[in-house]
């Protein structure tokens, strides 16, 4: 089962903003140095944002998730596999990593919700309709 967090506080001070890195200048700083970002996919549907994360080799319990705002978070550890080896290329990150979008339209938090399924992370994030306010006399 993968657990959602809600903060409703702001950052404190002394936190690193929870984006994996920013744009200065056209330079990429990373405020977490050994952290890696995997392939993220935020794209939207008639009834709900979808949030695809490409991350294999992982379990639903190794996934942090976290809903700040209007900010997804989805953070965890991909554990390297300890025996003795030279890479005569390597590509695939281990580690740490750190994947932030977000969503510039009202959705439902309380009904958002996540799956891990053939390396793939889906977190789904229904949107909110507009409510309609009767006039009572």
């Amino acid at each position: 089962m993968i657990t959602i967090t809600f903060r409703s506080n702001s950052l404190r001070n002394n936190q690193l903003p929870q984006r994996p890195d920013q744009l200065i200048n056209g330079w990429r700083i990373a405020s977490r140095p050994h952290t890696w970002r995997p392939p993220t996919d935020l794209y939207e549907l008639d009834n709900r944002f979808v949030v695809r994360v490409e991350i294999s080799g992982m379990h639903e319990e190794d996934f942090h998730i976290t809903l700040e705002r209007n900010i997804l978070i989805i953070q965890g550890n991909r554990q390297e596999i300890s025996e003795r080896r030279s890479f005569h290329q390597m590509e695939i990150n281990f580690g740490e990593f750190v994947s932030a979008v977000e969503i510039s339209s009202p959705f439902d938090p309380e009904a958002v919700s996540a799956e891990y399924n053939n390396g793939f992370l889906w977190v789904n994030l229904p949107k909110v309709g507009p409510k309609q306010i009767f006039i009572t006399e």
